[in-house]
């Protein structure tokens, strides 16, 4: 596929990486480059994200670390589990993956119908 700002755009989204307001792609897990090689390496924006959300999983490792609470005082910061992290990474890779593949007509097609072999003596 071919990567055109409106489908990076609804990349960024679908993939929760959206650039902030003032900021550059360097603000997001994803490059301009990232989102454009999975965008020409997929047939639809939906697998796109569906590998997107994939790779995603790989990289919550270095943004989580391993520590999971910390305390000072009265303030308190929590981190998410990465076990939960990567699950949820996993499942919008499904769901997207799905979608993507109805969208591209994949698996649609509900029967085949094939004539039946000729047996001999039957009238042709």
């Amino acid at each position: 596929m071919v990567p055109t700002e409106e489908l990076r755009t609804k990349l960024r989204r679908l993939l929760a990486e959206s650039i902030p307001a003032g900021g550059t792609d360097g603000d997001t897990r994803f490059s301009n480059a990232d989102i454009d090689d999975l965008l020409t390496g997929a047939d639809n924006v939906y697998l796109a994200a569906s590998e997107g959300w994939t790779e995603k999983a790989g990289q919550l490792q270095d943004g989580l670390g391993p520590l999971a609470e910390t305390q000072a005082g009265d303030e308190r910061h929590t981190k998410v589990n990465l076990t939960t992290a990567v699950n949820y990474c996993f499942d919008m890779a499904k769901v997207y993956g799905a979608k993507g593949k109805s969208a591209a007509g994949y698996g649609t097609r509900l029967m085949g119908l094939e004539a039946p072999a000729a047996k001999a003596g039957d009238p042709q």
